[in-house]
């Protein structure tokens, strides 16, 4: 387990806040000036996040530094800059924004509370608390009166959006983050690297308006796991808060993590700059691996980790199951807030799907016949999901690991359904049984047998070995009750078949898992049917296939 930081730790000298409030970053300009602070009382830090794509995990980069802040006794400030989102380039639009700010604000709490930060330490604000008063407004006048346009585009080079014929509200964007240090009354502001040129700017200006230089932390920028910055706007390079752990080992899988390369890599970054500094002392980073892959290993400090890596006696492979535990640790907390209704809808309103994807009430055929799907949004109310019942069950003829089952569904006559649980599930086990099923994929022969559908089962692969759990229906359950997503109870028919040239059964599936109480889920909403949850015997927070 990854422990967090605590800010009962800000006793000490100096010396030690200083080297605290330094350890990663990359510069530090004014440093002078922190230490003449830091001699007479704590430092006043603000972060500011403005509060456009949805978080992702190079989040915990600058909430690891704020535990550090916080154990070197700062007071730390978190701006949820709504306004400075609107700006650049419109990427939050007006009427998302007070949603977008409460899901930012959400989700980055939950962060901090899997890290063990107090939040009784921190203060947040948001920017339109007080950007839109009079003093600010005018502030802002008077910056534009002195600021010329080639400075305030050149500021923001590396985080507005550069093209052409700017906006004027992308060359407004830095000087509204230089006043937010005199606003927010800190000593210094923390941010990326890739925010210096904003972070000079406000030292050359706002002595201008008669306000005093701050200091300014830089944290590096964190390789994304493509390779390059970690991004928002790129899905391949970033793992969200709310991956379920079967795509956090997928985006894993993808990962750049070229042997022997230290520099260029997501995955050590990562290790770098959010597991080491949430360790505690003595605590280590442990590698699992079987003693014909050279046994287990463990590095107290990631120069170690790194300079194993970097000689090719760390495989990739091995790293990235190492990291992926790690993450989990990390993300489990904060998929579990996410599991209250109230924030699931929040979640789908703040960022909802584009425009061409996006869902339309059912409409009904003419002349009856009941409702039908007019549209092509991706969401689990296409799936036939049905609770079935084994009514006979074979060995397959041509294959040592499949069944061929007839399952009961409901209809007129039992299903013919091939399924590879021989090596998991006992034949006797299999007869008589209740089980959930995917009734509408595609027919498709498996060595010789048409099978009709899919016994959904939860998996977990653990290096060589696989278990596999078939889902449990509710007591008392039938053939052929419907099975439905909590919230996602539509009018509409599911699809008569599943089209498997539009895999949307793969897009689906990536997003059913079981929960830490081995209840089946999508996006953490509950598989159910009138009876209540579908559950499995024992696996928690495994994939569902």
């Amino acid at each position: 387990m990854i422990m967090g930081v605590s800010s009962q730790d800000s006793t000490g000298t100096w010396q030690t806040k200083l080297e605290l409030i330094s350890r990663n970053l990359q510069e530090v300009l004014g440093e002078d000036r922190m230490t003449a602070i830091l001699k007479e009382r704590d430092l006043k830090i603000y972060w500011g996040t403005a509060t456009t794509g949805r978080p992702h995990i190079a989040y915990f980069v600058p909430m690891s530094k704020i535990g550090d802040f916080l154990r070197a006794g700062c007071e730390v400030t978190i701006l949820f800059a709504d306004l400075h989102a609107y700006l650049d380039n419109m990427k939050a639009p007006w009427e998302l924004l007070a949603l977008r700010t409460q899901y930012y604000e959400h989700v980055i709490k939950a962060m901090l509370r899997s890290i063990g930060v107090p939040l009784d330490k921190l203060k947040f604000v948001r920017g339109t608390d007080y950007q839109l008063s009079k003093e600010y407004t005018l502030d802002v006048y008077r910056l534009s009166s002195v600021i010329t346009e080639h400075d305030a585009k050149k500021a923001g080079a590396e985080v507005v959006k550069q093209v052409e014929h700017p906006l004027l509200s992308g060359l407004l964007y830095p000087g509204l983050q230089a006043l937010d240090e005199e606003y927010l009354k800190v000593d210094a502001q923390f941010g990326g690297v890739d925010q210096r040129k904003i972070f000079t700017m406000s030292e050359k200006y706002l002595p201008q308006l008669g306000y005093a230089k701050r200091i300014h932390l830089m944290n590096p920028m964190v390789a994304g796991l493509a390779g390059g910055k970690m991004s928002s706007s790129e899905e391949d390079s970033k793992i969200d808060l709310l991956d379920s752990p079967a795509a956090v080992k997928k985006k894993l899988k993808k990962a750049f993590c070229e042997p022997g390369n230290v520099d260029d890599n997501g995955v050590l970054a990562f290790a770098k700059h959010v597991v080491f500094s949430l360790f505690k002392s003595g605590q280590k980073f442990e590698i699992h691996r079987d003693d014909k892959n050279g046994g287990n290993l463990s590095f107290a400090t990631y120069d170690e980790l790194a300079a194993c890596f970097a000689t090719s006696q760390l495989h990739p492979a091995d790293l990235k199951a190492a990291t992926e535990r790690y993450i989990n640790d990390l993300l489990e907390p904060i998929r579990r807030t996410f599991e209250a209704p109230e924030l699931k809808a929040l979640a789908a309103s703040a960022y909802p799907p584009p425009a061409g994807k996006k869902q339309q009430p059912a409409q009904a055929k003419q002349g009856g016949g009941g409702g039908t799907a007019t549209n092509d949004a991706i969401d689990p109310s296409r799936l036939d999901v049905r609770v079935g019942k084994i009514v006979k069950v074979d060995k397959h003829p041509d294959a040592d690991a499949l069944y061929v089952e007839h399952i009961d569904l409901g209809e007129e006559e039992p299903r013919t359904i091939v399924s590879g649980l021989v090596k998991y599930v006992p034949i006797e086990e299999m007869q008589d049984r209740m089980v959930v099923v995917l009734c509408n994929l595609k027919p498709a022969k498996m060595r010789g047998v048409e099978s009709q559908g899919m016994v959904l089962c939860a998996s977990v692969e653990e290096g060589d070995t696989k278990c596999v759990e078939p889902l449990l229906p509710p007591a008392g359950s039938a053939a052929g009750d419907r099975v439905h997503v909590d919230g996602y109870e539509s009018s509409r028919q599911p699809d008569a078949v599943l089209n498997p040239k539009k895999k949307i059964w793969e897009q689906l599936q990536v997003d059913l898992k079981t929960s830490s109480s081995c209840e089946a889920q999508w996006k953490g909403s509950s598989l159910q049917t009138k009876l209540g949850k579908v559950t499995c015997k024992s696996m928690k927070n495994a994939p569902i296939k």
